[in-house]
């Protein structure tokens, strides 16, 4: 991540490992198999917290608001995007897409439509509790993951320094205009 994908060599990979280049070669047959096994460790690391906390919030509906639940499975989703190395791998990957079209691929089925899809889960969920009132779960899940994380993708695609209080105003303001949007309508 450190010198871009068509930069970084086996040789060198192998050396700042310290293992020999027929190690590296054996786990991935090139590059590409590489930087296939980053991606997918950063979608894990991505996807666990977003998981736990849609399933402590399934099992424990009672514990806390929705609006507090939202904020803070957001900081954790939002904490894990600016991570130094998870820039590295989005930029890479933005560069790479065309030539890798199966990677990107890969980061949008299993990365992202994997997390709208956990999100959903847990959308359906609150709907049959009568906590909210969505017409679609999947829409609703893709568009919190947006407003929550969206303006710090751009910021951050481009080295955009993030004024942290500034991002915590915008986060709580998509969150409550969010939480405000999907509860049901009192008669």
């Amino acid at each position: 991540m450190e010198r871009g994908f068509d930069a970084t060599t086996i040789d060198a990979v192998a050396e700042e490992a310290r293992v020999s280049k027929l190690t590296v070669y054996s786990r991935y047959t090139d590059k590409r198999g590489l930087f296939e096994a980053a991606l997918r460790r950063e979608i894990e690391r991505w996807m666990a917290p977003l998981s736990h906390g849609v399933e402590e919030r399934r099992n424990n509906p009672s514990n806390g608001s929705l609006e507090n639940w939202f904020l803070n499975i957001g900081r954790q989703v939002q904490e894990i995007g600016i991570r130094p190395e998870v820039i590295a791998i989005m930029r890479t990957l933005s560069f790479q897409a065309a030539n890798f079209p199966d990677l990107a691929r890969l980061a949008h089925e299993e990365g992202w439509g994997r997390a709208v899809a956990t999100l959903a889960r847990l959308f359906d969920h609150l709907i049959e509790q009568g906590l909210v009132r969505v017409p679609d779960s999947m829409v609703a899940a893709e568009t919190f993951l947006n407003i929550v994380v969206g303006p710090l993708t751009r910021l951050t695609m481009f080295g955009i320094p993030i004024d942290e209080k500034y991002r915590e105003r915008q986060l709580r303001l998509a969150v409550k205009l969010f939480v405000n949007g999907i509860k049901p309508v009192d008669p």
